[in-house]
């Protein structure tokens, strides 16, 4: 039975410009900026020490919700938190204790074993740069070759059998999240003891290419299969010293997992506001990849909600290994009426498949030129399709010849297009399209973008010479654009 989420009112911090103000906590002070917000200090976070590893004392934060029952087996979620920031910060920079209190898991929050940053992998060419303090405090701890020595691996073990002794933990549902450090520690703990918890989660902080693939571009791995969610935001920046744009190392750490789990078939693209969702079944294991439109570096303050909802709640792994899958919250699937193009790819996307082209997609740029003196201005650039392959895909009756065209739509309506005439007519009216239709390959092009908005009266979202144009609001996003570039080409 679920419980219910009790929202706490709190008081705006807005002249804040810290990370992590340490008012925050035991407060009910709340800060938020374009990549972290905050809740009130939950009342059942309750703050743990002890000395686990070493002589260092270790802290630790439980959220146990009210609906705990000793007698009923529960699922368990480690929540690691961002360089410089702490187990409690965690708690209130994120939904998971919400979460919690309506589906009655447990929460353990650790911090970092020393001075807030998580002993995590470095690419030995990086460990001279990574290993030295910047003007930020920022740096690497000593790494040891074999991570059953690393430091925090060695805590989160440790956690793990003192939640089992105290809670009734359930065995076959123990998962991991993470946020930038943390999403890193959560990675290291995946790619190597992938096979002791029955999910992975992480926000921002994607590892270095070379982390994953060794010199013949084979995935390093020790872990196994793991049912993996990756979430990225827009605006976020390559990890420290990356040779690569940010761009090819969230496409590099997506396709780990892809080649890791046997993820073979396309995946179920789903794009609902600022989410963009790409969900993967794999011969071995699943895995989610999600990019935000418009954020910075961080995690959304939903994220453990949908984290929740579409992979741990229905994600298990068994005693001897064995991963199973039960009905999540929310399915995992695809936005069912879509239609996402690209310049020079030959497939478009048409409601959740890939279909190929009559002929290649183009870019055309629509110009102005008159007064400026023989120079021009681009005042547009579209995703040219052939008119024959949109017609196709809505179903409707399509006649063409020698550079004009003429549609007959299902509702009644009767366009006609002309080679060269921006002007098309709808039912005998002259309307202006984005830019004119254009013959290429003996086929006349138009404007994707305008048919969807136009004509379909669908919400188009672009980026990167992307279109992503669905029947409900969607912003499609730059990582999102990437991937979808990549499987019309």
């Amino acid at each position: 039975m679920e419980g219910n989420i009790r929202l706490l009112a709190g008081i705006p911090d807005d002249d804040n410009r810290e990370y992590l103000p340490e008012k925050l906590k035991g407060s009910t002070i709340v800060v938020n900026e374009n990549g972290n917000n905050s809740q009130v200090y939950p009342r059942n976070l309750r703050e743990c020490q002890a000395k686990l590893i070493d002589d260092i004392t270790d802290t630790w934060y439980e959220y146990v919700p009210d609906s705990y029952d000793p007698n009923r087996k529960t699922p368990l979620v480690f929540s690691m938190h961002g360089g410089i920031m702490t187990g409690w910060a965690q708690c209130v920079y994120t939904s998971w204790s919400l979460v919690a209190d309506r589906e009655g898991f447990i929460v353990v929050y650790p911090n970092a074993h020393r001075r807030r940053f998580w002993q995590i992998e470095c690419e030995r060419r990086l460990f001279p740069l990574l290993s030295i303090p910047n003007d930020e405090g920022i740096y690497m701890h000593d790494f040891p070759e074999d991570t059953r020595e690393n430091t925090d691996v060695r805590l989160v073990f440790k956690l793990l059998e003192i939640m089992q002794e105290k809670y009734n933990i359930d065995p076959e549902r123990i998962y991991m999240q993470g946020m930038s450090l943390g999403n890193s520690m959560t990675a290291m703990m995946a790619r190597h003891y992938g096979y002791r918890f029955a999910a992975m989660a992480g926000s921002a902080g994607p590892s270095t290419i070379g982390l994953l693939f060794d010199k013949d571009d084979q995935p390093i791995n020790a872990g196994g299969p793991t049912t993996v969610w990756q979430a990225r935001m827009e605006f976020d920046q390559a990890p420290p010293g990356s040779e690569d744009t940010v761009e090819d190392v969230v496409a590099k750490n997506r396709e780990y997992w892809l080649r890791v789990n046997g993820c073979r078939g396309l995946p179920a693209l789903k794009i609902e506001g600022e989410n963009n969702f790409a969900f993967y079944q794999g011969d071995k294991a699943d895995f989610v990849f999600r990019d935000v439109k418009n954020r910075d570096h961080g995690q959304t303050f939903d994220e453990a909600e949908l984290v929740w909802d579409y992979l741990f709640s229905g994600s298990l792994r068994k005693e001897d290994g064995t991963i199973v899958y039960t009905e999540p919250k929310c399915r995992r699937e695809g936005d069912k009426v879509c239609i996402a193009l690209a310049d020079n790819c030959t497939y478009g996307w048409v409601n959740g498949e890939r279909v190929k082209l009559p002929a290649k997609s183009l870019l055309w740029k629509k110009l102005k030129y008159h007064g400026l003196h023989g120079d021009a201005k681009v005042r547009g650039e579209y995703c040219m399709v052939p008119a024959s392959f949109l017609a196709e895909t809505v179903g409707v009756a399509y006649t063409e010849t020698e550079g004009w065209a003429e549609m007959r739509l299902k509702d009644g309506r009767v366009l006609q297009f002309a080679r060269g005439c921006i002007g098309c007519t709808v039912d005998n009216r002259v309307c202006a399209m984005l830019c004119e239709p254009i013959e290429r390959s003996g086929m006349l092009y138009i404007s994707g973008e305008w048919f969807c908005r136009e004509i379909l009266n669908w919400h188009v979202s672009t980026c990167g010479h992307v279109l992503y144009a669905t029947d409900h609001y969607s912003l499609l996003s730059s990582n999102m654009a990437r991937l979808i570039r990549d499987l019309l080409r």
